[in-house]
């Protein structure tokens, strides 16, 4: 451990986790977009409940976690920030729209490169870019301006607003959410006769709590150079576009190891199922639709300060008031953004 440098360790933290979220993307079908697909126009509500899974299992590991001392929520820049709701809710609809106009979130677009779609390679580059465009290139300032970051002034979050409310404590509200986003999933008959599919969910959410306690135990023994962080992939996938552009030794982080975890796990599962070839795009109208929605999702993504993954998953597991909020306008701007794709493919 001590030849190893704390970004390294950190890396492999985040190569594992996002291995994990592949795989459950690759043979779970987990996926944002795919599961409001499903359920809006399919009459399928499987990939939507398995959310009830990944979420409920992400909130009690992590909540649990913090109690016995295994994760500083209030490290992680979801309680370290004072909460923004316009910037959850704006963000949060820029991105579901941009969302549905790429055809999958930066997590998805991931998963399928893994699969070997080059769609999703032009989706995750644009992407990664344009995430810095907002977050330290040109548009950082306007940015600034509009949805301004000043430090949390003390704790925040659904656990406590509910402790100094009505003085239910934290343990037993992620008790409640947690337990009743799982009893929710599994009260749906077609998933529990799904076990392979709930397992996954199982695993995706254990991933998220993973991530949690290893960047801990690195914040720790770091002194604080290791950033307590989770799955999350808008700012992430260009950080490792840097990272594979500009460092040899130097440079590696939580960030790198999970963008490439997922491609890792998503080739791996594509595999096992025999799903793996190579695509392009014939259309260029497509294409173009695709590298807007990409554009969209680069900035929306980091004025929310996360995507579907990043906020829907890992901020709500925290029990920050911007996870829930921004998953909600994701869902939302997605819906408006397939609502619109559809009526443009409707005969006159």
């Amino acid at each position: 451990m001590d030849e190893l440098p704390y970004g390294v360790l950190a890396a492999l933290v985040g190569l594992a986790g996002g291995a994990v979220l592949g795989l459950a993307a690759r043979l779970g079908d987990f996926c944002t977009l795919g599961a409001l697909e499903s359920a809006a126009y399919g009459k399928d509500q499987r990939r939507l409940r398995l959310w009830g899974i990944v979420l409920g299992v992400a909130i009690l590991g992590t909540q649990f976690g913090a109690l016995a001392g295994l994760i500083d929520l209030s490290a992680t820049y979801y309680h370290s920030i004072a909460w923004n709701p316009l910037a959850s809710v704006i963000g949060g609809l820029v991105f579901g729209y941009g969302m549905a106009m790429a055809g999958n979130c930066g997590f998805g677009a991931l998963v399928r490169f893994g699969g070997g779609d080059l769609r999703s390679l032009v989706v995750v580059v644009v992407m990664g870019i344009f995430g810095f465009v907002a977050l330290s290139g040109p548009l950082a300032p306007l940015r600034v301006a509009l949805f301004p970051q000043p430090e949390a002034a003390g704790p925040q979050g659904i656990g406590v607003a509910l402790q100094g409310w009505v003085g239910l404590p934290v343990a037993v509200t992620a008790a409640v959410l947690g337990l009743a986003c799982i009893g929710w999933a599994l009260a749906h008959r077609p998933l529990r006769e799904r076990p392979g599919m709930i397992a996954w969910g199982v695993a995706a959410g254990l991933a998220i709590v993973w991530c949690f306690v290893g960047t801990s135990w690195l914040h720790d023994a770091s002194l604080g150079a290791v950033q307590i962080e989770s799955a999350s992939f808008t700012a992430p996938v260009g950080r490792t576009l840097i990272f594979l552009m500009t460092s040899t030794a130097g440079g590696i982080t939580f960030s790198v190891g999970s963008v490439l975890g997922v491609m890792v796990g998503a080739l791996a599962g594509s595999t096992l199922r025999g799903l793996f070839k190579w695509e392009a795009c014939e259309d260029p109208r497509e294409l173009g639709r695709q590298v807007g929605g990409a554009v969209l999702m680069g900035i929306g993504g980091v004025v929310a300060l996360g995507c579907s993954v990043g906020q829907g998953v890992s901020a709500f597991a925290t029990l920050a008031w911007s996870g829930p909020v921004t998953l909600a306008a994701i869902a939302l701007g997605a819906l408006v953004g397939l609502r619109h794709l559809i009526a443009g493919y409707e005969p006159e």
